[in-house]
């Protein structure tokens, strides 16, 4: 049997990374992206550092703020209006979650950030011109795995996609995203009658469950290309391990698959970094 193709994020991020470079050095400024970060949660802390290390990999500005976790939501919006306000920030994220027993509430902060510097593409306005067909900031996982499979020459048109996630985050946006791309594409979730049934008619099957080894092979068909969203913690001999939805299984009936860690992970920051360029660009008419 063919050994599958192993979809290395790394490598196809880099290449995202570099194509960011190239369009900065048409520009006769640096994109400036500033990170706002509430209390100080190990995953965001490590999450925050490593966008800067990447930011300056690649000679874009970054500006970190960091606010104790009981910053009330006026004083962050407050911030937000500031940053808008700025010519020289063309990013602005606010890194989420929200420390737990905040009274910040998450859709009024993402609507609060001005569309045109919303580089995590999770604007409302970001959102519709993404499902009119307009040119916008794109929501950063859905983007990064289009831009993996261009990378790799996994064509999707007519192909039939089914994405096993409904979120805003990930299954909206990338079924939006694959129907540019002349692909069929069907959303299932925890309530799809015959969910395996369904997942087994895709050419493409993208995951984003959050459930350690959800996806086994009655979910496969055989041959089809397999996207692992999710990024799982296990205890494993004592030591934490990173693991998918999909069994080990899934690997030998697939032509194509991402690993867990290593697979799409890199493609989102680097496509954060990505729109950040794309920011820049669009507030100054290019």
């Amino acid at each position: 049997m063919t050994q599958p193709l192993i979809l290395d994020g790394n490598l196809a991020a880099a290449a995202l990374l570099e194509k960011a470079q190239n369009e900065m050095a048409a520009l006769n400024f640096k994109p400036h992206l500033h990170v706002i970060r509430i209390g100080d949660d190990p995953a965001s802390v490590s999450y925050t550092k490593l966008k800067a290390r990447r930011a300056k990999k690649i000679g874009l500005d970054s500006t970190l703020t960091e606010l104790p976790a009981d910053t009330s939501e006026s004083t962050l919006l407050e911030l937000i209006q500031k940053l808008n306000n700025d010519p020289n920030t063309h990013g602005l994220l606010v890194q989420l979650p929200f420390p737990k027993g905040s009274s910040i509430r998450e859709p009024v902060i993402l609507e609060a950030i001005h569309p045109n510097k919303d580089v995590d593409g999770l604007h409302v306005v970001n959102t519709g011109r993404l499902w009119a067909g307009q040119m916008g900031l794109r929501s950063c996982t859905p983007a990064g795995i289009i831009s993996m499979l261009d990378y790799y020459r996994i064509a999707l048109e007519g192909k039939r996609v089914v994405i096993i996630n409904r979120s805003q985050l990930v299954g909206k946006p990338l079924a939006a995203m694959c129907l540019e791309r002349n692909a069929t594409v069907t959303i299932a979730h925890s309530r799809t009658k015959d969910l395996a049934g369904v997942a087994r008619e895709a050419d493409v099957l993208v995951t984003a469950v959050g459930r350690v080894g959800f996806i086994t092979p009655d979910f496969v068909k055989a041959g089809a290309v397999v996207i692992d969203v999710s990024v799982n913690r296990i205890m494993l001999n004592g030591e934490e391990k990173l693991v998918g939805d999909c069994t080990p299984e899934v690997v030998a009936i697939s032509s194509a698959i991402t690993p867990v860690p290593g697979g799409v992970g890199p493609m989102t920051v680097s496509h954060l970094l990505y729109n950040t360029v794309l920011a820049a660009k669009i507030q100054n008419g290019l």
